[in-house]
């Protein structure tokens, strides 16, 4: 059985399916997620985390704000900003 966040449905990718997709490392992965730029969706019973699809777009929009310059503190205000 998986732990999953309330309201996610439908498929679920490992952290090395989203490194895979994405070709950024799993310590990569992980920073976002502390920082708050992504959240995992789930984890296994061993404790690997799993992400929604939709983390792929995130992961792309981070990483075309990075490559144009803009800090992860930046990137993160943009990313609270447009949720608020």
């Amino acid at each position: 059985m998986v732990d999953r966040a309330p309201g996610d449905d439908g498929e679920l990718l490992s952290t090395h399916e989203v490194t895979e997709r994405t070709g950024l490392s799993r310590q990569v992965l992980y920073q976002y997620a502390a920082m708050g730029l992504i959240q995992a969706a789930g984890t296994t019973p061993a404790g690997q985390r799993l992400f929604t699809p939709r983390v792929l777009e995130h992961l792309k929009v981070i990483k075309a704000l990075k490559e144009s310059g803009y800090p992860l503190k930046e990137i993160k205000e943009i990313f609270f900003s447009r949720a608020r």
